[in-house]
């Protein structure tokens, strides 16, 4: 979830720890524990500093190592660890407990974003992304402030944020299912369907979908449960030619290889250069596929330039990569 999200649901779940009797009987250990859940419900994205390096190393490792399990066991108890040490008279078990569940939460929610997370590292190291949930959800986000300007004219926190979360359980399944009904539909008119990515948007009957068969990729998108299919392309491998090796051994190329599920790959030859491009097809926007990683060499295959990101227009991506003048 965007950080929006994770702030509104760390005071959500400040508030819920109310109904700890220890937690409601020691101001103490409230205050503790408060700084806690706010610290652990945004502490796995302290990897978003990889963003100051490159756009290579953030897309390889924002949302890896630090949404694993072991990362969450450390952040829980290194969060409480370093609070426990300002208030050394509180119950560090309630403390450590209510702060772990503030990282655990963290994790869980991302899970259902369709960026995902390696949630499951160590025992595996793919992306987890199922496609549920946009990374900001204005009813996730809304139903929270409702819920914190209740707490603060006066309402039980504790009470408060069990309806809310009670409902948000209810749209979490609601949502689930309306995928599973348009994940039935695809597999009933398409042979063959070996993947489908589904990318919710921000509104909530919109659904962007990427469909791999054994032979074609297919964009689409959904529209309160209409399917259509915008744009279709042959399934090709990666060729096995040299331009393509090398271009892959590129730390950008490499990077979009080891985060992106599905994708179609372009071969441009120009008199200076190859151009080698690999196009995400889950972010379909204005008819363009602004997710790509890009790779310049020259006849001798060595690497002039090279990028990654989004990029929404062609002649800022060709400023990036050098090939015209700023």
């Amino acid at each position: 979830m965007d950080t929006g999200t994770h702030v509104v649901m760390g005071v959500a779940l400040g508030g819920l720890a109310t109904l700890d009797p220890a937690v409601q009987s020691d101001p103490a250990l409230f205050n503790a524990v408060f700084i806690g859940v706010m610290a652990g419900s945004q502490a796995p994205d302290l990897d978003t500093v990889n963003k100051l390096r490159n756009n290579a190393v953030y897309i390889r490792h924002h949302r890896g190592i630090t949404h694993s399990m072991p990362a969450v066991a450390l952040w829980g108890i290194s969060i409480a660890g370093l609070i426990y040490a300002f208030f050394p008279q509180v119950d560090f078990l309630h403390l450590w407990l209510w702060t772990f569940f503030a990282v655990i939460l963290h994790v869980f929610v991302d899970v259902f974003n369709a960026y995902g997370t390696q949630a499951y590292r160590p025992f595996s190291n793919r992306w987890v992304a199922y496609g549920i949930i946009n990374t900001f959800d204005p009813y996730i986000f809304g139903l929270h402030i409702v819920g914190i300007i209740a707490w603060a004219l006066g309402a039980n926190p504790g009470i408060t944020f069990l309806i809310v979360w009670f409902v948000l359980v209810l749209y979490y399944l609601k949502r689930y299912f309306t995928k599973r009904e348009m994940v039935n539909k695809i597999k009933n008119h398409y042979d063959h369907v070996e993947q489908i990515v589904t990318s919710p948007t921000i509104r909530y009957n919109k659904w962007r979908l990427a469909i791999t068969t054994m032979d074609k990729f297919y964009v689409g998108r959904a529209d309160n449960g209409e399917i259509e299919i915008l744009d279709e392309f042959k399934r090709k491998p990666l060729p096995d030619l040299p331009v393509m090796q090398k271009a892959i051994e590129d730390e950008n190329m490499d990077a979009f290889l080891s985060f992106s599920p599905v994708y179609r790959w372009e071969i441009d030859e120009y008199d200076d250069y190859t151009e080698v491009r690999l196009i995400d097809l889950r972010y379909r926007s204005n008819e363009r596929y602004p997710f790509v990683a890009v790779v310049t060499l020259d006849d001798d295959l060595n690497i002039l330039s090279s990028y990654t990101g989004w990029i929404f227009s062609e002649e800022k991506l060709q400023k990036k990569l050098d090939i015209l003048p700023t």
